[in-house]
């Protein structure tokens, strides 16, 4: 094995340091209040409280995909405790992409690609855990709670409450206490109506456990979104969408059904994918905060992948008003060859051959 080998497998290593294996882990989903001792005492029956002890302390419990080696820490109803026969190391978070935290709550930009908790294939890499290691850095007793959720390959803006009470009040007044929320959504097709209001009925198949718009009202549930066209190029319109409900994939299932679907979108069509990632992104959340009464408007910006399919970048809007200028007045373009190997290029010499 050479030296570079040697870096790759040490780097790969280091990758999967502290992940969770699904294949090596078993779950319990709790249902009343308690402390996590004392949970799995009633869990593992086998085991003494000693052995308990020393399965926490040695980093081999986790509750929603975050490492927990706090005896006492306390459960809710609705977490889920992940026991794994391997070690699961915390991290130390520095580069975590706050947009907001207080006393309360916590607001951070997604990243495409990551969910928001943990689910059956995928028990550590999460939103959940990134900010559960975040937060318990500074204090081993903090934890964290999940009031909603984006796609996992949705990016923007994802809230979470730090205490239960928080978490209580917003999921249960959600729709009073949200005033907004908006997206970022590219899709199929330029020919696509300047404003449009989709107030469709949706359903799960309980087939491929898919959304699909349903004329059933009975079973549906109703889902309400608009959206603006922001711009159109290369066969594909940026939109800005604003949703009145939160319903399960509502805006990549409501578009594809009027014929534009999200790029990117291979679980609810085939359309293009020019940014290898799904061109959704929730970009602003408008709400009053539960406790101190407050109005709130969080933002993510535009990612930059997304700009650069429908606006050019100010280098080469200034590139081409020179190059353009340069041409008026006949000079040539002061843009720099792109290709090294042709701004040194020589004529090639003749080549000699010797007579035989």
């Amino acid at each position: 094995m050479n030296r570079n080998d040697k870096r790759k497998t040490i780097k790969k290593e280091n990758k999967n340091k502290g992940r969770i294996d699904p294949n090596k882990t078993k779950t319990f989903v709790v249902h009343h209040e308690t402390t996590l001792i004392d949970y799995l005492c009633k869990k593992l029956p086998g085991q003494s409280r000693r052995n308990v002890q020393r399965i926490i302390a040695n980093h081999q419990v986790a509750v929603g995909g975050a490492p927990v080696s706090l005896f006492t820490y306390h459960l809710y109803p609705e977490d889920e405790v992940i026991l794994s026969w391997t070690k699961i190391q915390k991290r130390q978070r520095k580069d975590l992409p706050i947009i907001y935290e207080d006393e309360h709550m916590i607001v951070i930009n997604k990243p495409s690609g990551l969910l928001s908790i943990a689910s059956d294939r995928e028990k550590g890499r999460n939103a959940y855990r990134l900010v559960t290691d975040y937060i318990t850095q500074t204090n081993r007793n903090a934890r964290i709670f999940v009031v909603h959720r984006l796609d996992e390959d949705t990016s923007g803006v994802l809230m979470f409450a730090k205490d239960f009470e928080t978490k209580e009040v917003l999921q249960k007044n959600w729709q009073d206490i949200v005033k907004d929320r908006a997206y970022y959504a590219i899709v199929e097709g330029e020919d696509i109506q300047e404003e449009g209001h989709l107030k469709d009925y949706l359903m799960m198949s309980d087939v491929t456990q898919l959304m699909y718009v349903t004329k059933d009202r009975t079973h549906g549930k109703l889902c309400v979104t608009n959206f603006k066209r922001m711009a159109s190029k290369n066969g594909m319109s940026l939109l800005d969408v604003h949703i009145d409900s939160g319903r399960k994939n509502q805006i990549r299932v409501q578009l594809g059904n009027i014929g534009h679907h999200v790029i990117g979108d291979d679980k609810y069509g085939e359309p293009i994918n020019p940014i290898k990632r799904l061109g959704l992104h929730a970009y602003e959340l408008v709400f009053t905060h539960p406790i101190t009464g407050k109005l709130y408007d969080f933002k993510a910006p535009i990612p930059p992948e997304f700009k650069k399919l429908f606006w050019k970048s100010h280098v080469e809007i200034r590139e081409e008003k020179e190059a353009a200028l340069a041409k008026k007045q006949g000079k040539p373009s002061n843009k720099k060859p792109t290709n090294k190997e042709n701004r040194w290029q020589k004529p090639e010499a003749k080549r000699k051959t010797k007579k035989r």
